[in-house]
């Protein structure tokens, strides 16, 4: 499964004989053992030798290793530096704060901060809700997390978690224009969580909960719903169900059937696949059956977690209790989110024609997308060098910036399943095939129609552009001296 990646891209600064064939000699030899070379900059000359950076896709670090080697290996040629691309990008860390405001004199600072300032407060004393139009609780975002399931990591702790963090800040703001945080916890207690989370939400328009192990980030997600007046968001949970609808959606289209009659099999029973398949159960999906390590859950078993026994309480409706392979036999619908290699090809070719397959465990999928293809007529995975990547990207950045919008105090399933459908729609009748059910995620008008999908779900007529002090016959006159 492994192949070069940009994720650990090298530059390595690289001296050599000065000659015409100088640079093509060094990318050949990376490329012999399996780089693939993305850049080369001859950094100086003169009549001895060059000085050469190269950049190269490697498999990792050992990867890297070798293909310095390699370089180093040839006559004349000396590595002198080989630097982690990776690493460079978060040297000092991903983010900045940035005013709004300028500050350039002492009329600025007045109203700015202090004397000035002190009405704003007093105003928001009066009336908290008005934080939302004069703070910047308008348009942030907390994105919290206590560092216990970081990707495919585990539970690597709060600092370690942090770069991941930074990264999802940086989305919501290259994608939506919110302005997000990340606050890592040092603590997995629920309740210390909980208590923190609640007492530093006058400052967030919205909680994003992220990488937080089951089961507790149930737990929290619920009761934080409960007792905060802001939307409270599992981007594990939630924004995957999302994503997963808008592709299932478009890959129905393509194989002509409909969601109500497909049966669909769900490997992984964690928060993402619990959260799938209440979505899908929302949209009208009927026949689900949900297997984790000991099988199918079905009615009449007994489940000490209570997301497993709703699971087996609403879906199976045939009672079937065999292996996932064996649920696997003239299904429609394949979706995975759980581990590497469960199934190959020939389990594939036992599903209905016209099959689906999304595995999207990461970075290895339950199948490699090329065996499944073999069989199936559309392939998702959540990696980003095959076709038809399953990216949280596409829902959450807009999703927020829908509810900002809308100053809306909570998410409604409705929200979730407009999010889905706007994401869906975004993929055109004409661009619509197998290797493209769901948009780029730099495509800019997904965040933008996926806002407008949940505002419009919200029934929302707020306008935060209103504040105190500020009516048409004052701005008026302000603007006439």
């Amino acid at each position: 499964m492994t192949r070069p990646s940009p994720g650990h891209a090298i530059t390595m600064r690289v001296s050599a004989p000065t000659g015409f064939s100088a640079t093509a000699e060094l990318a050949a030899a990376a490329v012999a053992v399996g780089a693939e070379v993305t850049a080369l900059d001859v950094v100086e000359s003169s009549h001895r030798d060059l000085v050469v950076d190269m950049t190269c896709n490697t498999e990792g670090d050992e990867h890297a290793a070798d293909v310095a080697r390699a370089v180093d290996a040839l006559e004349g040629v000396t590595v002198l530096k080989t630097s982690d691309r990776t690493f460079l990008m978060h040297l000092g860390g991903k983010l900045s704060v940035e005013s709004k405001v300028q500050l350039r004199n002492r009329d600025d600072l007045s109203r700015a901060y202090t004397p000035g300032v002190a009405r704003v407060c007093l105003a928001i004393a009066a009336n908290p809700e008005d934080a939302r139009r004069l703070t910047i609780k308008r348009n942030t975002v907390a994105v919290v997390t206590d560092g216990t399931a970081v990707l495919g990591l585990g539970n690597i702790g709060a600092a370690a978690a942090l770069p991941v963090m930074e990264g999802k800040a940086a989305l919501f703001k290259r994608f939506a224009g919110v302005d997000a945080w990340p606050v890592c916890l040092d603590t997995t207690d629920t309740e210390e969580i909980i208590l923190i989370v609640k007492a530093m939400a006058p400052v967030y328009g919205g909680i994003n909960l992220e990488d937080i192990a089951a089961p507790r980030c149930f737990e929290i997600e619920r009761r934080l719903r409960d007792e905060l007046d802001i939307p409270v968001f599992h981007d594990d949970q939630h924004g995957t169900a999302i994503v997963v609808l808008a592709a299932l959606i478009n890959a129905l289209r393509v194989v002509d059937k409909q969601i109500g009659s497909v049966r669909i099999v769900v490997s992984g029973a964690g928060a993402a696949g619990h959260a799938i398949i209440r979505l899908l159960h929302a949209e009208g999906a009927t026949q689900i059956v949900a297997c984790d390590r000991s099988g199918a859950l079905h009615r009449g078993e007994a489940y000490a977690d209570e997301h497993r026994q709703w699971i087996a309480d609403n879906t199976n409706p045939d009672g079937a209790s065999g292996s996932l392979h064996d649920a696997l036999v003239g299904a429609d619908v394949f979706i995975g989110v759980s581990a590497p290699d469960l199934i190959t090809s020939d389990h594939v070719a036992t599903m209905a024609p016209g099959s689906i397959v999304f595995a999207l465990a990461n970075p290895d999928p339950e199948i490699h997308p090329l065996d499944a293809a073999k069989h199936a007529a559309v392939v998702a995975t959540g990696r980003s060098d095959f076709p038809n990547q399953i990216n949280n990207v596409l829902a959450f950045p807009g999703l927020f910036r829908g509810l900002l919008d809308a100053a809306a105090s909570e998410i409604t399933t409705p929200m979730l399943v407009a999010a889905a459908n706007a994401i869906a729609d975004c993929v055109t009748t004409e661009e619509l095939n197998a290797s493209y059910i769901v948009p780029s995620v730099f495509d800019p008008k997904v965040a933008l129609d996926v806002a407008e999908a949940v505002v419009s779900a919200s029934g929302s007529t707020h306008d935060l552009d209103e504040a105190p002090g500020v009516t048409s016959s004052t701005t008026t006159g302000a603007a006439a001296s």
